[in-house]
């Protein structure tokens, strides 16, 4: 039998909280969903927290960039219902020994923070996940630094454009798949693929057998891979 595709809930579970906040992380383990998708960028004294953009704007009541802020600063601002920014460490703290799949992206691609790879790296250890880590991000040379610290964990590289010679690019830079905005027929290739709501893609790729999909609904998207939405 073929292994089924992953759901994983891309920032958490915005479609009932806000997005890469700790009560979406905590309703999705505790709905069983199979992985989680999140973001990790660093504090002006080097704490990981999980928020997708580089600036605090748009998800809190506050301005400006992260890595402009002690974590203790950044904690005096809130998400939409009044929680708190989350850190790595918490997200981990509820992942442990849960058998749910966890997708850190290294947010890189903007702002390259200076050692967040080894720093991230080495607070998972301190963990006993019952799955390991998959570690992406946009910024192939995280990923290449991310490897040279430890070359046993899972690297995935995401892109929105189409890739040339994918095969190539997953051996040369030891990586173990692709996250991609849209479906690409590729042979032997772990691929998951972002962000996807529309129950026609979602029933496609299922049927195709991908790796994985993020979305934003994850219990819809359950409905549709048991086929109990049509």
């Amino acid at each position: 039998m073929l292994k089924k595709t992953l759901i994983f809930g891309h920032r958490g579970y915005p479609h009932k909280f806000p997005e890469n906040s700790l009560a979406g992380f905590k309703y999705a383990i505790n709905h069983g969903i199979d992985g989680l998708e999140f973001d990790v960028h660093l504090t002006k004294d080097n704490v990981p927290v999980i928020m997708h953009d580089e600036k605090i704007d748009r998800t809190t009541n506050g301005t400006g960039e992260i890595r402009s802020y002690t974590f203790s600063e950044l904690r005096q601002f809130q998400l939409s219902d009044g929680q708190r920014v989350p850190t790595l460490k918490e997200l981990l703290d509820i992942a442990d020994k849960q058998p749910v799949h966890l997708n850190l992206e290294f947010k890189t691609n903007e702002i390259h923070y200076e050692n967040i790879e080894k720093i991230v790296l080495d607070m998972v250890k301190n963990y006993d996940l019952v799955y390991p880590v998959i570690y992406s991000s946009f910024n192939l040379d995280s990923l290449k630094i991310a490897y040279k610290i430890d070359p046993t964990q899972q690297y995935c590289f995401l892109s929105e454009h189409d890739i040339k010679n994918p095969r190539e690019l997953v051996t040369k830079e030891h990586l173990v798949g692709l996250h991609l905005s849209h479906y690409v027929p590729m042979k032997n290739i772990k691929e998951r693929i972002w962000t996807v709501d529309d129950p026609k893609i979602q029933k496609h790729l299922f049927a195709q057998n991908v790796a994985g999909i993020f979305t934003n609904n994850f219990e819809a998207a359950e409905k549709v891979q048991s086929g109990s939405l049509a």
